[in-house]
């Protein structure tokens, strides 16, 4: 098949990877530098798959930021644009999409437009509303993939969801296996709202444990029991299961804090109180973690790194910005050391380029994961984390 993919961030590029092994993939990006280093087999985010199959395997891959290259004579357009939450409109702000549909419309009216792009419920048929005479066929097709390991997991995918029940859709699902490495991967076509809605409810789910563990952290904390005890006891329960149940500063990301919002403005006319706590609760962790660093009474606060979690390069709604914000606000001095950073600030904070001279220099050092280069100062170290896990 020709596939063409729009948007070379984790999302595109791994589908490109994994398509290109038995298609011809052309990837389109506004940015030529990351047009630059797929073109050189290199990957565009930090994934060390991505590298690896980029360098030693043989893709049909090429990438451009020219749209007639692009839309040339693609039989699926795959929409892999970032659509970030809009707090002033309160939804997604789904601009890139709809350029790309216009595009497509253009350019390339017989192509299948499959979206990857995360979309607020009822989008995809309102698209069909306003593309009657759009030739293929339009639909959603969730991802469910980590940062850092984004090849992995489309490699060894969970699920493959796809919001369609026709014979367009069973080919797009069957590509996607083709691709994979994993045997007997479920399936499962559904109507465009309910894969829309498979999206942000299992998002939300995610959030919500990662909130609940962090608010039973809470109250270890303030108590003075040991949280590691009571979560391992908690988790015995093999309905429960003892996996992403590390305390932290809170989720953050891509995904979790935007999708949990996009649902909560899809309950407009739906009672509830459970999406709603949620999202409040992760900006009580933020509060509470702020308020324990701030009665140590610091003079100079530490930060180490900004990524949202290991083999990350993503800053992106990071829980860590959130508590820092709030510590500077007390007018408490704030330096940071993140390595992924060239600049000399970050939200007038100094970033500091020598790891020896940061510890030094702060008076207490939070990180959100505790890694070997913290272990000579731990005694400096505020951190929620448990078990090194994400």
């Amino acid at each position: 098949m020709n596939i063409t993919i729009v948007g070379l961030g984790y999302v595109g590029l791994s589908n490109a990877i994994i398509l290109a092994q038995h298609n011809t993939v052309i990837a389109m990006d506004l940015d030529p530098h990351r047009v630059d280093l797929v073109n050189a087999n290199k990957a565009t985010v930090e994934d060390p798959d991505a590298d690896h199959l980029l360098a030693t395997r043989a893709l049909n891959l090429k990438a451009t930021t020219d749209v007639k290259v692009a839309f040339a004579k693609p039989d699926f357009v795959i929409i892999a644009t970032p659509t970030s939450y809009d707090p002033d409109t309160n939804q997604f702000d789904t601009s890139s999409v709809n350029t790309v549909i216009q595009q497509v419309k253009t350019h390339a009216p017989q192509a299948t437009i499959v979206i990857k792009s995360t979309i607020p419920v009822g989008f995809v048929n309102q698209l069909r509303a306003e593309h009657p005479e759009h030739d293929g066929e339009i639909f959603f097709s969730p991802e469910f993939l980590r940062e850092g390991k984004a090849v992995h997991d489309n490699l060894h995918p969970s699920r493959i969801i796809v919001g369609h029940h026709s014979s367009q859709a069973k080919l797009f699902a069957d590509l996607m296996v083709q691709g994979a490495e994993s045997e007997n991967i479920p399936v499962a076509f559904t109507g465009p709202d309910e894969a829309e809605s498979i999206k942000l409810f299992a998002n939300t789910f995610l959030a919500m444990r990662v909130a609940y563990f962090n608010e039973l952290d809470g109250f270890a904390f303030q108590r003075g029991l040991n949280p590691q005890e009571i979560i391992n006891g908690v988790c015995l329960d093999p309905r429960i299961g003892a996996h992403y149940n590390n305390p932290s500063f809170g989720y953050g990301g891509y995904c979790l804090p935007k999708d949990t919002k996009q649902l909560l403005a899809n309950y407009t006319d739906v009672p509830q109180t459970l999406i709603r706590a949620i999202i409040d609760s992760n900006t009580v962790r933020k509060d509470f973690i702020a308020e324990s660093i701030v009665k140590l009474n610091p003079k100079v606060v530490g930060i180490y790194r900004l990524i949202m979690k290991a083999g990350s390069d993503n800053f992106r709604a990071s829980s860590v910005q959130g508590v820092m914000k709030r510590i500077k606000a007390k007018g408490i001095t704030v330096q940071i050391f993140e390595p992924k950073m060239q600049e000399t600030s970050f939200f007038g904070s100094k970033l500091i380029g020598d790891l020896e001279v940061f510890k030094a220099t702060s008076d207490v050092i939070i990180a959100n994961r505790i890694t070997e280069d913290l272990e000579d100062c731990l005694d400096k170290v505020f951190s929620r984390d448990l078990s090194g896990l994400d």
